[in-house]
């Protein structure tokens, strides 16, 4: 009788049946464990949020009670359940929505139209001689000059009606955010551009592939300073003229020393920025997710 070959492979020895294998042992098959394990570097990132998380709630309580205590120590601030009993009967009547709603408007066209504007400013600016020498004069004398001190002559030139509002707003976000994307191009690291120029990238191609994808957090982060510089010209040009709005709303209750109104406006002013901010993050954790982040 032809004798079998052995078989090398042990994973095949051990799934040889009993009958095969003349004995009683059980059958031991070796299955390969295809579940995904998290790294080292996600473990750690999850760790980081957590702790993050905790901090930040600890932050928040922490920052209440003191408010809390505060108030019932003498000191005249509304306690935060009268804070929140303001907002309720704000919101009852109507009020608190129409505020938010102007604000917000109008914060979000100014911010936008500046944004929009001045990426590709900054990028004129920066990869463009000609560019940087018609604007970078215009833009350094403006940026010297807060937005709301041309209010006035604004409201005199364009009325007391929302243009006035948002175009101090559109200057507050294009003057910060434009310099920011102007530092991002002349930023961006010239062995890079050297190193398409000899692969035989043209200019177009190395703007797009190298320029601007270097020069994104820059951008980014530009946007988060314009939008605190928004909301800041926000508030104070429906101080001065404004039908509705947070800062008229504020305004209003300083008259008539509504300290709980006033808190209410700066709560909501508060956590519609946060909320604006925490977006942009979010979008800068999905446009540079090559960056390294300590």
């Amino acid at each position: 009788m032809e004798r079998v070959a052995e078989m090398t492979n042990p994973a095949e020895r051990e799934q040889q049946s009993p009958a095969n294998s003349g004995g009683s042992a059980t059958v031991t098959m070796a299955v390969p464990d295809d579940s995904p394990k998290p790294s080292s570097r996600t473990k750690k990132k999850m760790t980081k949020r957590s702790k993050l998380l905790t901090l930040n709630v600890i932050s928040v309580v922490g920052g209440i009670a003191i408010w809390w205590t505060l108030a019932l120590t003498g000191f005249q601030f509304p306690t935060p359940p009268e804070v929140i009993e303001k907002g309720v009967q704000l919101w009852t009547s109507g009020l608190l929505q129409k505020d938010l709603t102007a604000s917000l408007g109008r914060v979000l066209t100014g911010f936008i139209l500046g944004s929009a504007l001045a990426i590709p400013v900054g990028f004129l600016m920066g990869w463009y001689t000609i560019g940087r020498g018609l604007f970078e004069p215009w833009i350094q004398f403006f940026r010297t000059i807060p937005p709301l001190a041309l209010l006035p002559l604004v409201l005199v030139l364009l009325g007391i009606g929302e243009v006035p509002k948002i175009f101090v707003i559109f200057l507050a976000a294009f003057l910060v955010c434009v310099i920011s994307t102007y530092q991002g191009v002349v930023s961006v690291d010239r062995t890079l551009i050297n190193a398409a120029r000899v692969l035989g990238a043209k200019d177009g191609t190395i703007f797009a592939r190298v320029v601007v994808p270097a020069s994104t957090p820059f951008i980014l982060v530009g946007m988060r300073t314009g939008l605190g510089s928004s909301w800041a010209t926000l508030v104070a040009a429906e101080l001065l003229a404004a039908p509705a709005g947070l800062g008229y709303r504020m305004q209003q209750a300083q008259l008539y020393y509504d300290l709980a109104t006033i808190f209410v406006g700066i709560v909501c002013i508060g956590i519609l920025g946060l909320v604006m901010d925490r977006l942009l993050l979010l979008a800068e954790s999905k446009l540079t997710g090559w960056q390294e982040r300590i």
